[in-house]
């Protein structure tokens, strides 16, 4: 299996394409998070991966600051995106990243953790921004294969963290897609 940083730049280069199809004027568009339209996804999106490089390069939310609040899309949501993305994929790639303290809101954890936790936010946000602007939905069956697995891995902490609903229970035989959105409390 590849790394984690490699798994979290191969999510947000497919998440891009995504992002790529959104019209603006789209924004206003349920998504499945509750409560959020597709304009609020694609700004987390982007803020999560300005977050990511500031966190992953050793800075701490006080640090930070309110810097990354409010609307970080500005005119053009893909070049956010884009700028964002490269960020925060560089950081984690940077030797010794994966192995260093990042100090994140649940507690410092190791680079890998939290690059491992932005791959499935990122991966599962772009599912969530294809499925609310009718673009394909299908998810690099390898990626999806590293995500579920790093889930369950982690499912103690990814339930006690509240970022997901409730597991949906499926049908044995169902597609791992399915499976991993599922856990997640997405039906797909």
């Amino acid at each position: 299996m590849e790394n984690i940083a490699q798994l979290h730049r191969r999510a947000l280069e497919e998440t891009r394409s995504v992002v790529a199809g959104i019209d603006r004027a789209q924004w206003a568009d349920a998504t499945p998070c509750q409560g959020w339209d597709v304009q609020t996804l694609l700004n987390h999106l982007v803020s999560g991966s300005l977050w990511a490089a500031e966190l992953g390069s050793g800075r701490t939310i006080e640090e930070v600051g309110d810097r990354l609040d409010g609307d970080v899309l500005g005119d053009d949501a893909l070049a956010a995106y884009d700028t964002s993305a490269e960020a925060a994929a560089a950081t984690f790639e940077v030797p010794g990243a994966l192995d260093a303290p990042c100090a994140v809101s649940y507690g410092p954890v190791p680079g890998s953790v939290y690059a491992g936790h932005r791959f499935i936010d990122v991966l599962i946000h772009g599912w969530d921004l294809a499925t609310a602007t009718g673009q394909d939905a299908t998810l690099d069956p390898e990626l999806v294969d590293a995500a579920y697995s790093l889930l369950q891995d982690q499912a103690d902490m990814v339930r006690a963290s509240g970022m997901f609903g409730e597991d949906i229970l499926v049908s044995a035989g169902v597609g791992p897609q399915t499976q991993l959105l599922a856990f997640i409390g997405r039906k797909g």
